[in-house]
């Protein structure tokens, strides 16, 4: 595999979805290479993720860990001048076969952002907004939408704060409760992945413990890889964690062995504080 900017171009589309049950991995990537023009962001990174449960990328800034993440869902390319050399599969799917389209990919590979970014429009047509893009004109019904729009927002415990105010614009939200909105946003499309890159970093310490409890409710229904560089964080909401360093992978582990017993120097240094 060998892609340039966003130039793959998909033939007849098909969901990730449909090609990996019952696999033992949700993720695996094989001697991925990654390149922003002549700079190498990353160096032959093979990993495998388990579903079912979170595993957490750590590592200190500039490391490659959100440049890893955004592989899964080939968002990397959005930034132009991309090389990208090695295999990445998904549900047993290799993201750049010819037959998957980055609509597709994106709509099972799933992104939460630093920031919380819910469209300006209402809290309503926030939630459908995935739904109508992927959906047929005329399959929604009225009773479907509001059907989607209850069970999302129940889901992330939104519903009770906002059921009053559905036509609400999205921004008036707290910066929390726009958080657990993107969330709740990728629900509808049921992803089997979803990415998550800091997505407690602009909360106070109540949201993040309630962002946190969404989190792991989650991981049973999808396969959650979650960015983080707090590491009092990292222990107590992931299963596994993937330490990198300079673009490579130094040590994938539990997340207990790994804070406990780490096998490398490096990564003792790093969750020790003493750079990073």
């Amino acid at each position: 595999m060998d892609s340039q900017s966003d130039s793959t171009s998909a033939t007849e589309s098909e969901p990730l979805a449909s090609a990996g049950t019952g696999e033992r991995f949700s993720i695996t990537t094989r001697d991925v290479s990654l390149w922003y023009g002549d700079f190498q962001a990353l160096f032959d990174v093979t990993v495998n993720v388990r579903p079912g449960i979170i595993t957490g990328l750590i590592g200190p800034s500039g490391c490659g860990k959100t440049t890893l993440l955004r592989s899964f869902n080939r968002i990397n390319e959005t930034y132009g001048n991309v090389t990208t050399k090695g295999e990445i599969r998904i549900l047993n799917k290799n993201i750049y076969d010819d037959n998957v389209s980055l609509s597709e990919l994106r709509k099972s590979v799933g992104m939460v952002f630093q920031r919380p970014n819910p469209l300006p429009i209402s809290i309503y047509e926030n939630i459908i907004f995935g739904l109508r893009v992927h959906s047929k004109r005329g399959d929604l019904s009225r009773k479907l939408k509001d059907e989607v729009v209850e069970s999302s927002l129940r889901e992330v415990k939104l519903w009770d704060d906002v059921k009053d105010n559905l036509k609400m614009r999205a921004t008036r939200l707290t910066l929390e409760q726009q958080q657990k909105l993107c969330i709740a946003r990728l629900l509808p499309l049921k992803p089997r992945v979803i990415l998550m890159d800091e997505p407690c970093s602009a909360l106070d310490a109540g949201g993040i413990e309630r962002v946190e409890e969404l989190i792991r409710s989650l991981r049973e229904k999808a396969t959650i890889l979650v960015v983080t560089h707090n590491m009092a964080q990292a222990r107590r909401a992931t299963d596994e964690c993937i330490y990198m360093l300079m673009g490579k992978i130094v040590e994938h582990a539990s997340t207990q062995d790994l804070f406990l017993n780490p096998k490398s120097k490096d990564t003792e240094m790093y969750i020790e504080g003493r750079y990073g």
